[in-house]
């Protein structure tokens, strides 16, 4: 698997301030992407997406996991997490979606943190420069808002158009200074129940 990535590219920013004031500890947001060649281009439309995506997946996020872990300063360091994928522009959303939706890749990561939340996640089509976001949550707790966070980066050269970008996300802590609440105030006040909608 490791001759099909061109590059993997390491992503980090710490945030000091925001809104004009220091938060208590800095916060780490952190993402690696991997940049692999898309193994259905070139072949029309492929029914059975399933034998690239057992090949491709699992060794993808054995090798990006341990990067990420070691920007974030290890796995107990990690509280959000998500995912994301980008194809370029001879592939389809369906091949971005196949590589980063599937357990294969998803409990890799999940695992190696100790989180229960899924991935939250994007899937798009894109080309070189475009932006890559990953959007994350909370790793045990999908409803604190505090940590509904995005990482967002480029890569200058990538996807191209037989490509697939595969990044993963994580950050130390929620957003600086958080004063929204949380999904369980809303529901409280509300008198809503866990089977009815959520934001």
């Amino acid at each position: 698997m490791t001759g099909e990535i061109r590059k993997i590219v390491r992503y980090a920013e710490d945030s000091f301030i925001e809104g004009g004031k220091a938060g208590t500890h800095p916060i780490r947001m952190a993402a690696v992407a991997a940049v692999v060649r898309n193994p259905w281009a070139g072949r029309g439309f492929v029914e059975n997406l399933r034998p690239e995506i057992l090949a491709v997946a699992p060794p993808l996020a054995e090798k990006m996991v341990p990067i990420l872990l070691e920007l974030c300063g290890g796995a107990a360091a990690v509280e959000a997490y998500g995912k994301a994928a980008v194809v370029g522009s001879a592939g389809e959303i369906e091949h971005a979606s196949a590589l980063i939706h599937t357990l294969r890749f998803g409990n890799i990561f999940r695992s190696a943190v100790g989180g229960d939340s899924y991935l939250s996640f994007t899937n798009k089509r894109g080309g070189p420069g475009c932006a890559i976001a990953v959007p994350m949550m909370h790793k045990k707790d999908a409803g604190m808002r505090s940590h509904y966070l995005t990482v967002e980066f480029t890569i200058n050269d990538a996807p191209g158009p037989e490509e697939i970008v595969v990044a993963l996300g994580a950050s130390t802590g929620g957003r600086m200074h958080p004063r929204i609440g949380d999904r369980y105030q809303d529901m409280k006040e509300m008198g809503v129940t866990e089977g009815q909608p959520k934001a």
